[in-house]
């Protein structure tokens, strides 16, 4: 049987564990796991870094944040643990959490191990001989948006996430705080930027009400059953989750969607395979997030914008730490172009007012 699953890969040069410190102290925590260390990396990501770990018999995933990185708040190991960690009872696609470790002298940086949820996951390209009729494609849709209305349906306060994030003003917070996230990891002046920074700030609208939001919801962090791809068995990348406006949550979800009638710059640069026959539109997946949701969508222009500002600001300090030096992975060079492209594309969708 063909296994659609994402493989592993030898880890990459520059981003190697030390592995005389981290299986001494595997073994001090899991001393049932005989058998040897076996640590491999799962390749795509372009933030925090994710590993394959063997111990004899036990599996693992492993996450840590990227070498070189300065931005310590979008890294923050010990946040997304504790995320987890309260989250996984209360819903069953937050992967299990097993460990955390703060102790930089073994990695050089917090780190935690979590369950690996086996399953498919669709990236750019689709697996190959993976088929998707239309049918199961609409099936997925549908269940893609109904999970994300099901996070922001959870009692975050009963679940002891009550403290996780400041819902009043996020919005405000969100505009102003990205607008300074990307003058940081400024490498080029656009206009685009100071267009997209006036819209922004001037069009804010009132926010819903709060929900526990996963902040980067798209087809590469959800896993599918292999048994049924229409049946979501897990969600990953956790780090940026918080408390704030679900229809932000959306909204993002909604900037990683290519249609096929978009830019031919932006089909260049697609996220997963939103394009393919049977897919919802942006405006079908809104539909069906207020029906499954019952939440007015009526302010999705503005979300959508700054959805797409916020990829371009986290793509640019991706490229800013490739600028730097920081990092040697050579898929970081042409990322600038990929900021210039969606801040493009979220200054035609302000004009337009159209998803």
């Amino acid at each position: 049987m063909i296994s659609f699953q994402d493989p592993t890969r030898p880890v990459r040069a520059g981003e190697e564990l030390d592995l005389a410190k981290l299986e001494p102290y595997l073994r001090a925590h899991f001393p049932e796991a005989t058998g040897p260390l076996v640590v491999e990396q799962f390749p795509s990501g372009h933030s925090n870094l994710t590993y394959f770990v063997r111990l004899g018999e036990r599996e693992f995933v492993l996450r840590r944040p990227p070498f070189g990185s300065t931005v310590k708040s979008a890294h923050d190991m010990g946040r997304e643990f504790r995320v987890l960690s309260k989250l996984h009872p209360v819903y069953a696609p937050a992967p299990q959490v097993h460990l955390y470790c703060e102790d930089d002298s073994i990695l050089g940086a917090p780190f935690y191990l979590m369950q690996r949820v086996r399953g498919v996951i669709l990236r750019r390209e689709l697996p190959s001989g993976l088929a998707l009729p239309p049918e199961t494609v609409r099936g997925l849709c549908e269940s893609f948006v109904d999970n994300l209305a099901l996070l922001h349906s959870l009692d975050y306060a009963r679940a002891g996430l009550g403290d996780l994030g400041k819902p009043a003003g996020y919005l405000e917070r969100q505009v102003r705080g990205w607008i300074e996230r990307y003058h940081a990891a400024r490498t080029h002046d656009l206009p685009e930027v100071e267009f997209l920074s006036r819209w922004l700030t001037s069009s804010l609208p009132a926010s819903s009400e709060a929900a526990l939001i996963h902040n980067d919801y798209k087809y590469d962090n959800v896993v599918l059953d292999a048994e049924n791809l229409t049946r979501i068995a897990g969600v990953l990348d956790w780090e940026m989750c918080t408390l704030g406006d679900p229809l932000s949550d959306l909204g993002m979800a909604l900037a990683y969607w290519v249609e096929p009638g978009d830019p031919p710059e932006l089909q260049q640069i697609v996220w997963g395979p939103t394009a393919l026959p049977g897919s919802f539109t942006r405006t079908q997946l809104v539909e069906r997030y207020a029906q499954s949701s019952g939440r007015s969508v009526s302010d999705m222009v503005f979300h959508l914008v700054l959805g797409r500002f916020k990829l371009a600001v986290i793509v640019q300090q991706i490229y800013f730490r490739y600028h730097q030096g920081l990092t040697q992975d050579a898929r970081f060079g042409a990322l600038a172009d990929v900021a210039r492209v969606l801040l493009r594309t979220a200054v035609r969708t302000a004009e337009s007012g159209t998803l």
